[in-house]
């Protein structure tokens, strides 16, 4: 059997090959049935180049003329195939068998999503992103591929202290600004600086999921009532330690803080001693306002925005970032760990120049016109088909808030999900000890995740599904254009 294509390069070194060959027995035979075993169980699939026989031996300590007549009765019974040019493979026709499931197979998953939070993947800029990479790598010092500043690489807080100063009226400097990879691992840093002696104030409605991971840090929540202007900050308790807002566009329910708020949950700050903490959610995404400024520009001190690039570009990416008071930077750094395992330093650094370049900006603002677009199609298609329901919360963000009819929830959700609609339900955003703070049934309707071909499907069914299951519905289709009054009259 010729060695001609079989993986040596021309050092004659060829691919590796991991096999347990038993104490028992001639090394032919139990070479032969290591080989089968390893196709038999799907560990050498069909089409896999196996190493030259001379790499094999050398690498098992065993005569080569051994290793050459195993791969060649193999060859005969058809488990391998040997072509001069190929080498020696696995023979298509032996297909291993799928493995047995070790767990029951999750549902499969509903064909149209409509869950909020996720950026549509296809969306993603993957020209910029390759052509910053490449600018990125080419002018990256060799320090950058080492290890990492816990602080996050200063290319990119420089790139982000100009970005935010210059679109969200962020008051920072490089050195206050820590890296990290996502507004969770931000939130989690914060509990373990901050401590559990006191607890936190949070939004009546919001995020379970951060509420679950303080619970999990041991920090005790209490909940805000919200309302049209956004949370109650004169109802903070002065004995909290931080409270969690999401000041730009209250989420779920829609809406920035109103002005006065503001300056109350800063005093709020200045006379408890208690830390602002302001997750900037979605606050690039607006369609129906002006731009709206973060709370931390009106006082740093007090203040700590959190951001991520998980809505603007992908949440795979796992970069977030705090913009901190002060006296905060050592003790998160501290918490964070002397090494930077979380955000990978080349997406970092790729993200730096896709700032500076204005890719980011433009992939934004282009992302902003199709939600909006996006948005207008939803909202006018509820308007015509479901009258039972209001929209709200819809000047901003990536979602919008169908309420409902009083105890008709679940009945909405049930019929969603019959039509292959994913979306979810107000309810389980609700605190669970907000007891005065009792909206309309509702759902919470993503509106960035579908491909372009499926959204007007997506829509059409949700609203089939909501003709179904509340009074007051309509039948028809949806409409190829929306007009042209503003969705903005269904709700702020």
């Amino acid at each position: 059997m010729g060695e001609t294509g079989g993986g040596a390069g021309p050092s004659g070194l060829g691919v590796d090959l991991h096999l347990e060959l038993s104490a028992a027995g001639g090394r032919r035979a139990v070479l032969i049935a290591a080989l089968r075993e390893a196709v038999r169980g799907g560990r050498l699939a069909p089409g896999t180049r196996l190493p030259p026989y001379r790499s094999l031996a050398t690498d098992l300590g065993i005569a080569r003329n051994t290793v050459a007549d195993a791969y060649a009765e193999l060859v005969a019974e058809g488990w391998l195939t040997s072509r001069q040019g190929s080498g020696t493979r696995v023979a298509d026709r032996v297909a291993a068998p799928p493995p047995r499931p070790v767990h029951p197979a999750a549902p499969p998953p509903l064909p149209y999503d409509l869950v909020q939070g996720k950026p549509d993947p296809a969306a993603f800029p993957r020209a910029a992103w390759l052509a910053a990479a490449r600018r990125a790598l080419t002018d990256a010092p060799h320090e950058a591929f080492g290890i990492g500043d816990p602080h996050g690489r200063i290319e990119l807080r420089r790139a982000l202290t100009e970005y935010l100063a210059r679109v969200r009226g962020v008051r920072t400097t490089p050195d206050r600004i820590v890296v990290c990879s996502g507004a969770a691992h931000a939130l989690r840093l914060l509990a373990h600086v901050l401590g559990t002696d006191a607890p936190w104030a949070v939004e009546s409605y919001g995020l379970p999921f951060h509420r679950g991971l303080l619970a999990e840090a041991g920090v005790t929540t209490t909940p805000v009532t919200v309302d049209e202007d956004g949370a109650r900050v004169a109802d903070i308790p002065r004995h909290a330690g931080a409270v969690l807002l999401t000041p730009a566009h209250q989420f779920p329910t829609g809406g920035p803080l109103h002005p006065e708020r503001r300056t109350g949950v800063l005093e709020w700050a200045r006379t408890s001693g208690g830390l602002v903490i302001e997750d900037d959610y979605d606050g690039e995404f607006r369609y129906d306002r002006r731009p709206v400024g973060s709370v931390q520009g009106l006082d740093p001190e007090r203040t700590v925005l959190v951001g991520s690039v998980s809505k603007s570009l992908s949440p795979t990416l796992r970069i977030g970032w705090m913009c901190l008071p002060s006296v905060l930077v050592d003790r998160v750094v501290a918490a964070k760990g002397l090494r930077e395992p979380y955000a990978s330093a080349t997406d970092q650094l790729t993200l730096a120049d896709l700032l500076v370049s204005g890719a980011y900006d433009r992939h934004v603002r282009r992302m902003r016109q199709r939600h909006r677009g996006r948005r207008d199609r939803l909202t006018t298609a509820l308007a015509e088909r479901v009258p039972a329901v209001r929209v709200t919360g819809i000047a901003a963000g990536l979602h919008a808030v169908v309420e409902l009819p009083p105890g008709t929830e679940r009945a909405a959700l049930d019929a969603a999900a019959r039509h292959g609609v994913a979306v979810e339900g107000l309810a389980p955003y609700r605190h669970p000890d907000a007891r005065d703070d009792v909206r309309p049934d509702g759902l919470v309707v993503g509106y960035a995740t579908p491909p372009e071909r499926l959204y007007g499907a997506a829509v059409d069914t949700l609203c089939e599904a909501l003709s179904e299951a509340l009074p007051g519905a309509l039948p028809g289709a949806l409409p190829g254009t929306p007009p042209g009054t503003s969705p903005g009259a269904l709700g702020s």
